[in-house]
């Protein structure tokens, strides 16, 4: 007969037998258990004291059946006593800030002089230091009604869209407490996806819970760390409006969001595989009905109660109420600010003040509004244009460039009259025709030129120059310098100096008479 170690029915039943004063031969055959072994547990029974009359409890079958049952512990093995003295520089090789492998400690310990097999040195660290071997797990408690949900992006099947055969994804988000499942089909996973499908899951749900435990999806978490996970700015932006704490589950470790993990392939054998979807509403439509209908009414194989009952009864009144408006969902990005005060920001310009030029910003754009934020600062905010347009505030340029940058002809003709009443004319003249931004630098190369040689002088020049209809500056500035040169060259300050002309001749080439003394006229 082959070995057969008896089980706790077992060595009850013998023992109720040898209480009854039943032979080992006729207990053997009643048992199927060999003879010699039914002598083993008797001769334990009459030790321990059990008798007719006496109360077989598990604690007394438990002890007759250590009695019998109990061996004696092998010694250790020449290689597990080998290792005994090295445990402490083991454990310090398996815990350290650059853990070793096993592999690498058996060749350190060979090194050494200890020749042990990979397999005794592993049972070695899982029996002594608790390092390795199966994983152990614990249950973790329901959370409250309302406190939690679960979301995850499951691959369903194909969708066949103008045409053309798509993946067909679905946003689960599953109630921790009722086990209420809703499910959003969508052809792409960004971030407008995700908040469209929550708050479609929200009004399903008629509330929103307080946390969600989140995939890691790129559309949510952008830096998925164990620690300090960073969490996808416009998703931030949508738990933050409806009131909503996220917690990003770790990376390949199921178990932190297990209310929903099971439930992709449910959905996907359940309600998607031999569905005849027409287009991606009509998906919507059919998963909404198939969650309140089947998913919902169906007893939960965990729970053993109805999602939807539970539900209705326990976990609605602690959600929050649902949002009434649509999330208008934020696109952030970075930003150089160019020298010309401007940003680019989806194709389109937008300035900012002097001060930040070179910086690179945080930009955050909705339907409506661009916002700039260096750091935790808002440096500027403007209203949204199409591609190829501009928004500029004046107020971001310099003073002395505002005019120029905007191309403000009497703010250029303004600043000139103050200098003078001929400057101002002659930039006025200057300025009027048709296309007056072509003669811009020209009329600010004016107000430079009585920053340089006085308002008094050019405002003569400009007279002069409006006398002779002379429109240019490039030539009066020529005239202020050869003023310039010929009062240095003069002697005696204050006098005047008659400049030679520029086409003077001699007075006798224009003389009509001979001189006195004769000759022929």
């Amino acid at each position: 007969m082959a070995f057969r170690e008896l089980s706790m029915i077992d060595v009850k039943e013998l023992l109720r037998r040898f209480a009854a004063g039943e032979s080992t031969r006729r207990a053997a055959a009643g048992c199927g258990a060999d003879r010699k072994t039914v002598g083993r547990y008797y001769q334990a029974a009459r030790e321990c004291g059990v008798a007719a009359g006496v109360e077989l409890t598990d604690q007394l079958v438990a002890r007759v059946a250590g009695a019998v049952q109990a061996r004696p512990k092998p010694p250790p093995s020449e290689a597990w006593q080998a290792l005994v003295p090295h445990r402490a520089r083991i454990e310090q090789w398996l815990s350290g800030d650059r853990p070793l492998r096993l592999v690498r400690v058996l060749e350190l310990l060979a090194r050494e002089g200890v020749e042990v097999s990979y397999n005794t040195l592993r049972r070695y660290v899982q029996r002594e230091l608790g390092h390795g071997g199966p994983r152990v797990t614990v249950r973790l408690a329901d959370t409250p009604p309302g406190e939690e949900a679960q979301l995850d992006f499951g691959h369903l099947g194909w969708l066949v869209v103008d045409g053309k055969r798509r993946k067909l994804w679905a946003l689960i988000v599953t109630l921790s407490f009722s086990r209420y499942m809703f499910v959003w089909p969508t052809l792409t996973q960004t971030v407008r996806d995700v908040c469209e499908g929550l708050d479609a899951a929200w009004r399903f749900f008629g509330g929103v819970p307080k946390r969600a435990v989140l995939d890691n999806a790129s559309s949510m978490v952008t830096v998925p760390n164990p620690q300090a996970p960073t969490v996808q700015r416009g998703f931030q932006e949508y738990a933050q409006a409806r009131g909503l704490f996220v917690d990003p589950a770790r990376v390949r470790r199921p178990q932190d969001k297990g209310r929903v993990e099971n439930a992709v392939p449910y959905v996907r054998e359940r309600w998607c595989d031999g569905e005849t979807l027409l287009d991606l509403a009509d998906a919507r439509r059919s998963a909404e009905r198939w969650c309140r209908e089947v998913a919902g009414q169906r007893v939960h194989g965990t729970t053993r109660q109805v999602p939807a009952d539970v539900f209705a009864r326990e976990e609605k009144p602690h959600l929050i109420p649902p949002p009434s408006m649509p999330f208008d969902v934020p696109v952030w990005s970075q930003a150089k600010v160019h020298p010309d005060h401007h940003v680019q920001v989806a194709r389109a310009l937008y300035s900012v003040p002097t001060a930040y030029i070179g910086r690179t910003l945080d930009v955050r754009l909705d339907a409506k509004m661009v916002k700039l934020y260096a750091g935790a600062e808002l440096v500027k905010v403007h209203a949204r244009v199409e591609p190829g347009k501009r928004s500029t505030d004046p107020d971001d340029y310099p003073k002395t460039k505002t005019a120029y940058a905007l191309r403000s002809v009497d703010a250029v003709i303004s600043a000139a009259q103050q200098r003078g009443e001929h400057v101002g004319a002659f930039a006025a003249k200057l300025l009027s025709g048709p296309l007056p931004w072509v003669r811009m630098r020209q009329a600010q190369a004016l107000i430079r030129l009585c920053d340089r040689h006085g308002d008094e002088r050019v405002n003569a020049v400009c007279a002069r120059a409006i006398a002779f209809e002379v429109y240019e500056v490039p030539r009066l500035e020529r005239l202020l310098k050869q003023a310039q040169l010929a009062e240095a060259d003069c002697g005696e300050p204050g006098k005047v100096v008659p400049l030679p002309g520029r086409f003077a001749r001699s007075a006798e080439l224009f003389a009509t008479r001979r001189p006195s003394g004769g000759g022929e006229r």
